[in-house]
């Protein structure tokens, strides 16, 4: 029997109820909201209920053999995540897109070649990298060297990304957005050509996981 993992809590776990369930497939909560195990009726599954940070890991181990989470955390958490996870389906809700963002008032800087300039120029002026303040380090770091960016330092955001370059801990942020109203609301631009990924939720299956069940269930859910 294959064990599912789909987030927690909130939009994405309703999303997944209800996305599975269109397709004949009945999962919902056991017990209260407290209780991270749940039910499932209309396929061989048991079913876990885990935050969506950790499903790639536990995908990676083996532990569960499919998991709804965002592609962005499959790519971040996960190293190898080619030969640890392959994609079953994309979901079609939980879209957002990881994105590098400047001030609104740097004008000179409008796409990512004025931005490889502006930190060099950075660094010769302070004596220090320029700081981008972001959560994916692995996404970001692995863009930038394809863009032939250099000279940075990423330094790690726990909180509210979008505040770090208010609280001068940081001169750019690269951070998930949907509408790009927050980074406004702070003052910042996204620039067009620094779209880092672009994410959806996405149903995954462990590269451990028996591959006849799991194409079983991608025929059951019509995939």
């Amino acid at each position: 029997m294959l064990k599912l993992a789909v987030p927690s809590k909130g939009r994405l776990m309703d999303d997944t109820f209800r996305w599975f369930g269109e397709r004949g497939i009945t999962l919902s909560r056991s017990g209260s909201d407290r209780e991270y195990a749940g039910r499932v009726e209309g396929a061989d599954l048991t079913l876990a209920l885990l935050s969506a940070s950790e499903i790639p890991r536990e995908l990676a181990s083996g532990r569960i053999d499919l998991g709804v989470t965002g592609s962005d955390l499959v790519r971040e958490k996960l190293a190898g995540w080619r030969s640890d996870v392959y994609e079953v389906a994309t979901l079609g809700f939980g879209h957002a897109d990881l994105v590098l963002a400047v001030p609104a008032c740097w004008r000179d800087c409008e796409n990512l070649d004025d931005f490889a300039a502006i930190t060099r120029q950075f660094r010769g002026t302070h004596g220090f990298r320029l700081r981008i303040a972001t959560k994916y380090h692995r996404l970001v770091r692995a863009f930038l060297s394809e863009n032939e960016v250099a000279d940075y330092q990423l330094v790690d955001s726990q909180g509210a990304t979008e505040g770090t370059v208010a609280n001068l801990t940081a001169e750019a942020i690269a951070d998930i957005t949907s509408s790009g109203e927050t980074l406004r609301a702070n003052h910042l631009k996204i620039l067009p050509d620094a779209m880092i990924h672009s994410s959806q939720a996405t149903l995954f299956a462990a590269a451990k996981a028996d591959s006849e069940q799991v194409r079983k269930l991608a025929a059951q859910l019509s995939l």
